[in-house]
């Protein structure tokens, strides 16, 4: 068929904004005359890659079912593909004259980046516009961090835009590359102990946490079995694009308890732009998901004990919270900012462990997975970036000070229930008498330790601080410093 004699339509590629509403690709679609298809693609490609598991996919598919939901009345389908998204742009063309396509930019790994690249050279060859959003206040092209916060600020508080929604007309669309049945089963085979996707989801989550739950928000950040009830939790929903940022922030300052209780929320709106912050380092450089960014840190020596590590990744280290922490994390897909900074300190620094060795296993394990927050943050921890505080946490004491009565613990690592208190964050100083009273065997029940924690932390301070005096890393310390500082912190 010649293009003349083709349909014309608009295509609205979906990604990490699995949204109805603040969605302005959907708005520009909606102003045009022409019909337009809505798709999404489970890329093979990138389902393969080590940072993706089942969860996530998962969380997406089912963040679709939402949306198909919300606009089965105005004869709206959502197709879903499985295929490169290259090969599904090459079907439609061949089916259909496309105009424009509408997206947001994507802060992803290489290889969305490089695709990106593919997908725009096809487009082009086709006389095809590529109309791309900004996504929460992330930049593309800057080159240094001049004046980026006034800007951020700027975007938030813009009004967010209510989506409108008609009835369009059916579209005789031919899709090549539907879901596999034995995937779409796997898909929607959606375990209970995760939190449930989808915008609807999204939107009671933000209701209870501005209304009741975000209270206690900095009293309780730190603790492990307090903060799944008094942080947002909104994660997950932020990440994969079931709500925007500015969604959140405006409905956050707004919302009479941000009046009433200012330090909670105030605290929680600047973690709102500490999400763009590290966001916009990974647009900058997205190597950080396999590189030191500090180059000088390559060079340094690491034991990655093949048994540790295989100790930590099951929470078997003999360490109750660390293993409390990754048990949770298997379980539930969520664990609070400060554990997971507590496991990332442990495996780099009492470990001795690369940070990429854990870098994909907690990729795969977290709900709320963003390669632009993940790898920065890792690396922060790790304190391979040069120009960050470096923090050990020392799982011991952070099991004292935030989970004094072992509730946590306990809930997570069952064998320790009948362990007393005043050994709970410390088992194995239980005597062999103590062990026999509370029916818990320590290295048959539950590990002992398998590291020093004192002697190993001592060997990584070392290490890490050293390492700040090598020439490699201060030439790249000035780099960072230029590229990625903020240049101005303003109050949000």
């Amino acid at each position: 068929m010649s293009l003349s004699h083709k349909e014309k339509i608009n295509l609205v590629w979906l990604k990490r904004d699995l949204r109805t509403q603040d969605h302005l690709p959907l708005v520009e679609v909606l102003k045009s005359e022409i019909p337009f298809i809505l798709i999404f693609c489970f890329e093979p490609s990138l389902i393969q890659h080590p940072d993706t598991s089942l969860r996530h996919l998962q969380f997406c598919f089912h963040s679709l079912k939402d949306i198909e939901e919300k606009l089965a009345s105005f004869n709206i389908p959502i197709h879903l593909h499985y295929q490169e998204a290259l090969e599904v742009f090459k079907n439609i063309c061949n089916q259909f004259q496309v105009v424009d396509v509408f997206s947001y930019q994507e802060s992803g790994i290489q290889k969305t980046y490089d695709r990106d690249i593919a997908v725009k050279k096809f487009l082009v060859s086709h006389k095809i516009g590529w109309k791309e959003y900004k996504r929460n206040g992330v930049v593309r092209g800057i080159k240094n961090r001049s004046k980026w916060d006034k800007h951020w600020v700027s975007e938030i508080k813009e009004a967010f835009v209510f989506n409108e929604y008609k009835y369009i007309k059916s579209i005789d669309y031919e899709n090549a590359f539907v879901l596999p049945n034995d995937f779409k089963k796997k898909l929607n085979n959606y375990p209970k102990a995760f939190q449930k996707p989808g915008e609807t989801e999204a939107f009671s989550i933000l209701d209870s946490f501005l209304n009741r739950r975000g209270r206690n928000y900095y009293k309780h950040i730190s603790k492990p079995e307090l903060a799944q009830e008094s942080c947002s939790r909104l994660s997950p929903y932020i990440a994969w694009g079931n709500v925007s940022l500015r969604q959140v922030y405006q409905l956050c300052l707004k919302h009479p308890s941000s009046q009433q209780y200012k330090r909670a929320y105030q605290g929680f709106r600047t973690r709102l732009m500490w999400n763009s912050h590290f966001i916009q380092k990974f647009e900058m450089e997205c190597r950080y998901e396999n590189e030191c960014i500090n180059k000088g840190y390559e060079l340094m020596p690491q034991d990655n004990d093949a048994q540790k590590l295989k100790a930590w990744k099951e929470g078997l280290t003999g360490y109750p919270l660390i293993d409390a922490c990754m048990r949770c994390l298997i379980e539930t897909g969520w664990i609070n900012f400060r554990m997971r900074a507590m496991l990332v300190s442990f495996l780099t620094h009492n470990l001795s462990c690369d940070w990429r060795l854990g870098a994909y296993h907690l990729a795969n394990l977290f709900l709320d997975y963003e390669p632009g927050i993940h790898y920065p943050q890792i690396q922060m921890q790790a304190g391979t970036t040069g120009v960050n505080t470096i923090r050990m946490y020392n799982p011991t004491k952070q099991a004292m000070d935030n989970d004094k009565d072992g509730v946590f613990i306990k809930k997570w690592l069952p064998e320790l229930a009948n362990v007393p208190l005043n050994f709970i964050h410390k088992p194995w100083e239980m005597t062999l008498m103590d062990q026999m009273f509370c029916n818990t065997t320590i290295g048959t029940d539950y590990p002992k330790p398998i590291v020093d924690l004192k002697e190993s932390a001592a060997v990584a301070r070392d290490k890490i601080w050293g390492f700040r005096k090598n020439s490699l890393v201060k030439q790249e310390q000035v780099r960072i410093i230029n590229t990625h500082v903020r240049d101005q912190k303003r109050k949000v």
